[in-house]
């Protein structure tokens, strides 16, 4: 769960030192909002990791089938799937070393929050990582 520590809240912290993301669920259907957070966060100059099953590009960006696939060094993930696919995917979240599981708004998973907390992994649930992100830009 995020915090505020100090006056200095975990998400700003997160955003601000995060360079690569990867998006569990970004669908090619750009009148998803997995896609229009997945434009912004490219627009943003993030590094973006589209993982979808179905196709094999999005946003001009290679798809991958799951967090396994990807060399580079993951700092976010993403989920835009239902709570439950958390379970599955938290052991790949720890296997590629991401310091953050996101799961977007309306998506929650307590016993994964529990979970990240005993593994030090940061946990956002229910929140939408674009708002966030233009909420620290002011």
């Amino acid at each position: 769960m995020w915090r505020d520590f100090k006056g200095v809240s975990v998400i700003s912290e997160i955003l601000r030192n995060a360079k690569n993301i990867a998006i569990v669920g970004l669908s090619p259907n750009q009148s998803k909002p997995s896609n229009r957070v997945g434009q912004y966060l490219a627009a943003q100059n993030f590094k973006i990791f589209p993982i979808y099953p179905k196709f094999d590009e999005i946003l001009g960006r290679k798809v991958y089938r799951n967090l396994k696939e990807i060399n580079d060094k993951i700092d976010i993930v993403v989920m835009f799937r239902k709570g439950e696919f958390a379970n599955a995917l938290f052991s790949d979240v720890l296997a590629c070393g991401a310091k953050t599981l996101w799961l977007q708004l309306g998506i929650f998973n307590d016993r994964v929050a529990s979970l990240a907390q005993k593994n030090g992994v940061n946990f956002i649930q229910n929140k939408c990582i674009m708002i966030e992100h233009k909420n620290l830009k002011g």
